[in-house]
């Protein structure tokens, strides 16, 4: 007998730059934000009977065992205890999974969350150029604690901020533009999320900015990476918390929302790229995996693509926006919004959960009535795992009792990884490229990624030319044919134009 789950609660917490009381951390942030979720239910206090906890790892401070920590904060004793890894897919991963489990009838109630306490609260406080990873203890051992590879990392490509651009170049590549006309449509679209973002009683900024604002570097919207400036970036430097409690539809007949349309939970996908590392990647401006968990969730949800109403894209950067929709088929024109909350940039980024925040906004339109069907995204690292879920007002046609077991099982989606020569030399060609800048907006270096004779990927600097790099910033170099060879000063290759 098919068992439907619903989300039956959902809650959101924002903590002001400006308090009275002392901060709360990341857990304080989800005891907040996991009584909120409740007290939609019938009786708030029915939290306490979660029987399955699973927790977003903090990104902003670590805690030996979240998911005990928080049971011990709420009064509850479940059975089931989870801590998610390191990825911004990870909201939506945990939900696949503890809705599995309730569909096995594993499970009657489960709290699935998140938060992250990332504003520096003292004058004295370390401004750093990538915050991310704070609460990463030195001696973590997972594999899932950087998206590059150390050769990467040697030329300097390291964190988000630095890689993204990478696809946003290539995508620039393939749309035939000169840079202007190219950057005013992303600007365009971009603006338009800090508008939804203005609206959402949680973001982070409530401030819209317009395209022109966007694009024009100033000192509060300094270049980052090319093509890229500071408003096109996620926001991490944010104090929010969100959470969401499923149960069987059984179950949430007794124990349930108070008032509101029920929200089903209708079917989730998850997949990663055989590809990990955008070194090793075929094509920077298509993502293979995110169609994967896309299309898994629409085909175990038995709702096709047309008959969504509501998206909330992953969107760390406009250019994951711009590849999902490419990937899911959205064209430029779609009259629906892409976004929920505003998106990362302008709503907030906080570590691992945005996409819990995207979820829980979805929920409340679904059963406010606002909304009848939804499909959010999720993302981790540089476009390597993803995953996809769809809710509505309806149940769903399936059974989604081994939707998570499938893609623990099976989860690998693309083409092999292209092999890389680590020490090239003589010709190739360039695919994509950044330029890395100073905070006083000067250029500090350049990245390009590109092919040998051999076919082989190899990764390299440019000399550190004013005129190189002006060249990159305002002609589309990808495809044009470079000297490649060793710098024996800083063992780096360096790449010099034909």
């Amino acid at each position: 007998m098919k068992t439907d789950v619903v989300v039956a609660g959902w809650g959101q917490v924002t903590q002001s730059k400006t308090l009275n009381t002392p901060p709360e951390d990341p857990m304080g942030l989800m005891v907040q934000a996991s009584r909120s979720a409740a007290n939609i239910l019938k009786d708030p206090a029915h939290l306490a009977e979660a029987d399955g906890i699973l927790v977003v790892k903090s990104l902003s401070a670590h805690y030996e065992n979240p998911a005990e920590e928080l049971a011990g904060r709420i009064h509850a004793t479940p059975g089931f205890l989870f801590e998610s890894r390191i990825g911004g897919n990870s909201p939506q991963t945990l939900i696949n999974r503890a809705a599995g489990m309730i569909a096995r009838k594993e499970l009657n109630m489960a709290l699935v969350v998140g938060a992250e306490a990332y504003v520096p609260r003292t004058d004295s406080a370390e401004k750093l150029d990538s915050a991310l990873l704070q609460g990463i203890p030195e001696d973590y051992t997972g594999d899932d604690v950087s998206g590059v590879t150390p050769l990467e990392a040697r030329y300097g490509i390291e964190h988000p901020m630095q890689g993204f651009p990478l696809f946003e170049t290539a995508l620039w590549a393939a749309s035939g533009k000169k840079i202007s006309p190219y950057l005013e449509h992303v600007a365009d679209f971009w603006s338009k999320f800090s508008l939804v973002a203005r609206n959402h009683p949680h973001a982070w900024c409530r401030q819209p900015k317009t395209p022109e604002e966007i694009l024009t570097p100033s000192q509060r919207n300094r270049p980052i990476a090319f093509p890229y400036t500071k408003f096109m970036n996620a926001f991490i430097t944010v104090d929010q918390g969100a959470a969401v409690i499923l149960m069987s539809a059984d179950y949430a007949r007794s124990h349930g929302p108070a008032k509101g349309k029920p929200v089903y939970f209708c079917g989730g996908g998850y997949s990663e790229d055989r590809q990990p590392y955008m070194i090793q990647k075929t094509d920077f401006t298509s993502s293979p995996p995110l169609k994967a968990a896309v299309d898994k969730a629409l085909d175990r949800s038995g709702i096709p693509l047309s008959d969504i109403d509501s998206f909330d894209i992953y969107s760390c950067f406009p250019c994951a926006v711009s590849i999902a929709k490419k990937m899911m088929g959205l064209r430029d024109d779609d009259p629906r919004a892409m976004t929920l909350t505003g998106g990362l940039g302008f709503f907030g980024g906080p570590g691992n959960n945005y996409n819990l925040h995207a979820i829980a906004t979805l929920c409340e339109r679904i059963s406010s009535g606002k909304a009848t069907t939804g499909l959010t995204t999720a993302l981790g690292w540089f476009m390597q795992k993803h995953a996809a879920g769809i809710y509505s007002a309806l149940p769903p046609k399936n059974n989604l009792n081994v939707m998570d077991i499938e893609d623990r099982n099976d989860y690998l989606a693309g083409p092999e990884p292209i092999e890389t020569d680590p020490n090239p030399s003589g010709t190739g060609t360039i695919e994509t490229y950044t330029i890395i800048y100073n905070r006083d907006q000067t250029p500090a270096y350049a990245v390009i990624y590109g092919r040998t004779g051999k076919n082989l990927r190899f990764i390299a600097r440019t000399p550190e030319n004013r005129e190189i790099f002006q060249t990159l910033a305002e002609k589309n170099m990808v495809g044009k044919m470079v000297t490649i060879e060793n710098d024996p000063k800083t063992n780096l290759t360096i790449a010099r134009f034909k």
